[in-house]
């Protein structure tokens, strides 16, 4: 189990961590694996890329929808996947996108696929699935602790 104080040495807790998954179990494994890492003082889950788009409209708004500083995507998604939600994440005004980082966590195993998230500025990571708890103390050194 992640120790925040030994293993993630953040200066701060993420604000919030947005998790974009079609599929209700991963969503809650993954919210178990972030809140075990102590990282985060907020965990919010969509089950499609429409419900984040929505959300990140009302970010900033209340207290109720606070601004991600982590987003973690999935790809195959059904009515929008993760591309098509990049593709209109990167329409929004910036007041709804804030400084976050964009993972793309997924069960594609398609070279294409981490080829694509590399041209795309918005996609921080590729990672594949499941979340771990070691993949995501990677992923807090790499993006979030300052040296």
């Amino acid at each position: 189990m992640i120790n925040r104080n030994e293993r993630n040495p953040m200066e701060r807790k993420l604000n919030c961590v947005l998790l974009i998954d079609d599929d209700e179990p991963t969503n809650f494994l993954n919210q178990v694996i972030i809140e075990r890492a102590g990282c985060a003082e907020e965990i919010k889950t969509v089950q499609s890329g429409r419900e984040a788009l929505e959300y990140l409209m009302q970010a900033n708004s209340s207290e109720t929808f606070p601004c991600p500083d982590l987003i973690f995507l999935d790809i195959n998604m059904p009515a929008m996947n993760g591309w098509e939600f990049l593709e209109r994440y990167r329409q929004l005004d910036s007041r709804h996108k804030g400084k976050v980082m964009i993972v793309m966590l997924t069960t594609s195993l398609f070279p294409e696929d981490r080829l694509r998230s590399k041209e795309i500025p918005e996609i921080s990571a590729f990672e594949n699935k499941p979340l771990t708890e070691e993949k995501l103390d990677n992923i807090l050194k790499q993006f979030f602790v300052s040296n």
